[in-house]
């Protein structure tokens, strides 16, 4: 059944029409009146909807079963990635937003080599935003995670987080899978510096503010790849698999 972000109020025995996108979703997928949709607001939970009318400029649906099913995490993870090159981000923000990552966090960073201006800075938020839409669609949750606004490393160091900060370092002397099994779930930020890592500067800064260092292992692995097996290991740790 073909699911769809609908940001609108959504109830049972509702009729309503379909935002632009979605209705431009309706046509590719040449689906009929009478079909079936699912339908999500990021407010919990799914609704089935049958489609009642179907033109160029618009198309209907009627809102017909509530799913209560919930897939999140029983804990919050936020993915802290500082801008990898090229178009890494996009693949980086679909797969953590499939593994449960509650929020999505960029980082400027001193190794950076992406640099944005302002306005390129707000079109890759729009885009971003899309690609949170897709992956949410694609796996089967029905809460949007939170993108954060592109800030310096170091200004978003100094502002309050009530989730424990945790930075991936291969310098770090202890694991992130030994960390996990000794604590219990618990609201985490993961910190994952771009291609070369965060400078031993940042590093320093991090753990002035209390992020605590950890590794992945003795392997070196590639900014698009730390993040998304630290949420994996943690997720297996903490029974979010």
């Amino acid at each position: 059944m073909p699911r769809f972000y609908c940001p609108l109020p959504l109830a049972i025995g509702a009729l309503i029409d379909l935002p632009d996108t979605t209705a431009h979703h309706v046509f590719v997928l040449r689906l009929e009146i009478g079909d079936t949709i699912q339908l999500f607001n990021g407010e919990g939970g799914a609704y089935v909807a049958t489609l009642t009318g179907i033109s160029k400029k618009q198309v209907s649906a009627e809102v017909k079963v509530f799913l209560p099913e919930e897939v999140e995490l029983p804990y919050a993870l936020t993915l802290a990635q500082a801008l990898p090159e090229a178009s890494k981000m996009d693949w980086i923000i679909e797969k953590a937003i499939e593994l449960g990552a509650s929020a999505i966090q960029p980082l400027s960073a001193q190794r950076c080599v992406v640099k944005l201006t302002a306005e390129r800075a707000e079109k890759k938020m729009a885009h971003w935003q899309g690609i949170i839409t897709s992956a949410t669609e694609q796996c089967g949750r029905n809460r949007l995670a939170h993108l954060g606004n592109l800030i310096e490393v170091q200004k978003w160091l100094s502002q309050q987080d009530m989730h424990k900060r945790i930075l991936l370092s291969p310098r770090a002397e202890s694991s992130l899978a030994d960390w996990a099994r000794h604590h219990p779930p618990q609201a985490v930020t993961l910190m994952i510096g771009p291609e070369g890592g965060f400078s031993e500067a940042e590093e320093q800064l991090a753990i002035r503010q209390g992020a605590i260092a950890l590794s992945m292992g003795p392997r070196i692995l590639r900014t698009e790849t730390a993040g998304l097996a630290a949420i994996a290991a943690l997720n297996a740790a903490w029974g979010g698999m």
